[in-house]
């Protein structure tokens, strides 16, 4: 009785994982979308040929996010793992997290009166799994976009 107990926990915390951490990503999506449509008339190009007239001024502008892996996707990709394929729900995780980024770059271009961003590098790193006393705590991603903002 006590291991049907334990399975319907965490059965639940799975669903409720799952309704949870959809809702808050269409959420963050909506206001992703929002955002870029917003800054859709700022350029980046990924090299420095961006030649209309000369450049007033310059300055560097980084958009940095980190994001951690919640216990839903992670339980998916383990699944995922053992049959092999895929990670498709990371994929998404990753994706919102790069949009994000560039989003943050273009937002500090857009405050410094920027028209373009030029040679624009995105970047990633893997903040490994760190444990603190016992206690195992789960790794995040970090994604950092960069680029040189012109006037």
């Amino acid at each position: 009785m006590e291991i049907l107990a334990q399975i319907a926990v965490v059965l639940t915390l799975l669903i409720v994982g799952y309704l949870k951490g959809t809702r808050a990503e269409k959420k963050h999506l909506r206001n992703i979308r929002w955002r870029e449509k917003r800054l859709v008339h700022l350029v980046q190009l990924t090299d420095g040929q961006y030649h209309k007239g000369e450049w007033q001024d310059c300055k560097l502008v980084i958009g940095q996010v980190v994001i951690a892996q919640d216990y839903f996707k992670r339980f998916l990709a383990g699944l995922r793992n053992i049959f092999g394929g895929r990670l498709s729900s990371y994929e998404t995780l990753m994706d919102r997290a790069r949009r994000e980024a560039l989003l943050k770059m273009k937002e500090q271009a857009h405050h410094f009166g920027a028209k373009a961003i030029v040679r624009v590098r995105l970047e990633t790193s893997n903040i490994s799994n760190t444990n603190y006393g016992k206690e195992k705590h789960s790794g995040a991603m970090e994604v950092m976009a960069y680029g040189t903002a012109v006037k």
